[in-house]
């Protein structure tokens, strides 16, 4: 993957680069920004584009709007990264048309444009040919720098570079592709890789593909239940996906047969409901009774995952622990954090929650990479080739 040509590898120097960011940032119900990582994350990029003279044109979407709507307007996005770039970043009344096609034609060295949000019109979602053309006009050089929708077949990210030559990969994108390389293409062992969250189907692809790849699986979240069952053991009213199940106990057998150890919890914190309100207690795995759910690891797991990683040289996560949205299933998960955060190994997380679970622990500078995008990073967890990088120039030989 990173045999793709990079900005340093064409000259910008007077050129209208486009570049394809990821400003899908949250916003409250006033419309200001609530976290503003993925603007920083951008900078780099950006700042190395000014300082070379050339005339930046910033294209993104932001949330999931039908049709133009005000509320998914990008204009907040334009004056905090007018802040960040200490020069005024112009919003453009749209990501096409004639208004817009003046408005990059006039823009001279070292100035800045952002582009209304693409998704206003349903033909980036579609990657509509017509569409991806006519973002394509507004350059000379493409730059892909939005690995937070990499994995999207969407006209901005898989057909304007098609379309647009030079087309290359920004600063953040290789970033992101350089520390996935270093933990599964090429890592340092033992691999140890820690996954959570709800659902088995969501992650099942990551989890067939990891088995392959890491020395050490620990399956954490409401995920194990469904492995727990595979293996015969009561779970009480805890998730599982019964239609999961043979394929867990299949998974099961194929990590035996490879030899890579797979862990699930010892014990958990139970709850009647998933409230705030419910009674809860700590038990063993084998022993949640009917009525009851796993809501979170208990603290023998936690001292588990820390004698796991405790030889790793890479650890990879994905996944909160338990329900941390709710404050008593919240430990396990924070504690596994600043576990992570601790260990000499090269760490590296990814996704929304990872990343909200990171940020609530305090560790993030701790990490040695979080990566921006959720659905990207498990699309090349599970060994997928991502479409934004389909149509990037490829370096010489």
């Amino acid at each position: 993957m990173l045999r793709k040509k990079n900005l340093r590898d064409v000259p910008v120097n007077g050129k209208r680069v486009l570049v394809r960011v990821d400003y899908n940032v949250p916003l409250d119900e006033q419309g200001n920004i609530v976290d503003d990582t993925r603007i920083k994350a951008s900078l780099p990029t950006l700042e190395y584009l000014l300082d070379a003279r050339a005339k930046v044109v910033l294209m993104s979407h932001l949330g999931r709007p039908k049709g133009r709507d005000p509320r998914y307007s990008l204009a907040p996005v334009a004056k905090r990264l007018s802040r960040y770039l200490n020069r005024e970043v112009k919003l453009a009344p749209d990501c096409v048309g004639e208004e817009v096609k003046r408005m990059v034609n006039e823009l001279r060295e070292g100035e800045v444009l952002l582009l209304e949000n693409l998704r206003f019109h349903e033909e980036e979602t579609r990657c509509d040919e017509q569409f991806a053309r006519e973002l394509a006009s507004l350059g000379d050089v493409y730059c892909a720098d939005a690995f937070g929708t990499c994995h999207r077949k969407h006209a901005s990210v898989y057909l304007v570079p098609k379309f647009l030559k030079p087309a290359v990969m920004g600063f953040l994108l290789e970033k992101e592709i350089n520390y996935f390389e270093k933990a599964m293409v090429a890592p340092q062992r033992p691999v140890v890789a820690v996954l959570g969250g709800a659902k088995v189907s969501s992650k099942l692809e990551v989890i067939k593909n990891l088995i392959r790849r890491v020395d050490k699986l620990f399956i954490g979240g409401a995920m194990a239940f469904t492995f727990l069952k595979a293996m015969g053991y009561p779970v009480g009213s805890s998730l599982v996906e019964d239609e999961l199940v043979p394929v867990a106990r299949d998974l099961i057998e194929v990590a035996k047969k490879l030899e890579i150890k797979l862990y699930l919890p010892v014990d958990f914190v139970i709850g009647r409901e998933l409230s705030p309100a419910t009674p809860t207690r700590v038990v063993p795995w084998q022993e949640i009774p009917d009525g009851w759910m796993g809501l979170d690891v208990g603290p023998v797991s936690v001292k588990l995952v820390e004698e796991i990683i405790s030889d790793a040289q890479t650890i990879v996560w994905n996944g909160p622990m338990g329900a941390f949205e709710i404050d008593k299933f919240r430990h396990g998960t924070i504690e596994v954090a600043r576990l992570l955060a601790r260990s000499p190994a090269l760490t590296i997380a990814g996704g929304g929650d990872t990343d909200h679970a990171i940020h609530m622990a305090g560790v993030f500078h701790a990490f040695d990479f979080v990566s921006t995008g959720g659905g990207a990073f498990l699309e090349l967890l599970a060994g997928k080739e991502l479409p934004c990088l389909v149509h990037l120039d490829d370096k010489e030989a």
